[in-house]
């Protein structure tokens, strides 16, 4: 199996500020009650912080249900304790949301951003987008061992189980990133753009690049469903 067709860099730089990916922001409120009680209970146990960052990881990859059609341009849509109240998100709020936990208990994260091909959406889904490229997919980077580790709590287990896709899977030491063929040997995931990391989200330059390739009426078509996720799958409480 061939590596991603993008590679991510690994290393902190120089000038970085460890301390900003600590942080409490409007948009990662690792500091409300409800997201602290949340990362409280799926660490609990955990000793080591990269144990715990993989108990965070699967409290968020199976405790939020994937739905492609959250998408949104409201801003509040996107904070980590909103996203943990309604339990269904896309990638960019449920990497938001495992950023924002893992800062809750003192492990520094940050947000990646690809854009990725995805070879098995839902032909609904490919005639609303235009394209089978999903610009800005977002991904949880966790600063471990004196690197940045990257982590995609996307998919849930049981819509991985229900459509048959490789489950990711994250030990907190390798990165956790799609699989490029799905469990029956289909291309799935293709990596072709890296658009870099941020302390913060940039929801700006998220919505511009959303309009630039899917058009000025993207976000707003999005409230129409589809039944390759409507009810598809329950949401899971996150484990403790």
């Amino acid at each position: 199996m061939s590596p991603p067709a993008v590679t991510f860099p690994h290393a902190m730089g120089a000038l970085d500020d460890l301390e900003q990916y600590l942080r409490p922001t409007w948009f990662l409120d690792a500091d409300n009650p409800t997201v602290i009680r949340f990362a409280h209970e799926a660490i609990a146990g955990a000793v080591e912080e990269a144990d715990r960052a993989v108990r965070l990881f699967y409290a968020v990859r199976d405790g939020v249900r994937y739905d492609p059609y959250t998408v949104t341009a409201e801003p509040t849509d996107y904070r980590a304790s909103v996203i943990l109240e309604r339990r269904a998100a896309y990638c960019v709020p449920k990497a938001v949301l495992l950023a924002a936990a893992a800062r809750s208990v003192g492990i520094p994260t940050r947000l990646g951003f690809a854009d990725v091909r995805n070879h098995l959406a839902s032909e609904k889904l490919l005639a609303q987008m235009g394209t089978d490229v999903f610009t800005y997919h977002g991904f949880t980077e966790f600063w471990l061992g004196d690197a940045w580790i990257k982590a995609t709590p996307t998919f849930n287990i049981e819509l991985c189980e229900r459509f048959r896709v490789q489950p990711l899977e994250f030990d907190g030491r390798h990165d956790s990133l799609f699989h490029e063929f799905s469990a029956e040997g289909a291309r799935h995931m293709e990596y072709v753009r890296s658009r870099g990391s941020f302390a913060d989200l940039p929801l700006t330059e998220l919505m511009a690049a959303y309009r630039s390739l899917y058009g000025d009426s993207f976000v707003e078509q999005f409230p129409v469903r589809d039944e390759m996720f409507e009810g598809s799958v329950e949401t899971v409480a996150p484990p403790t």
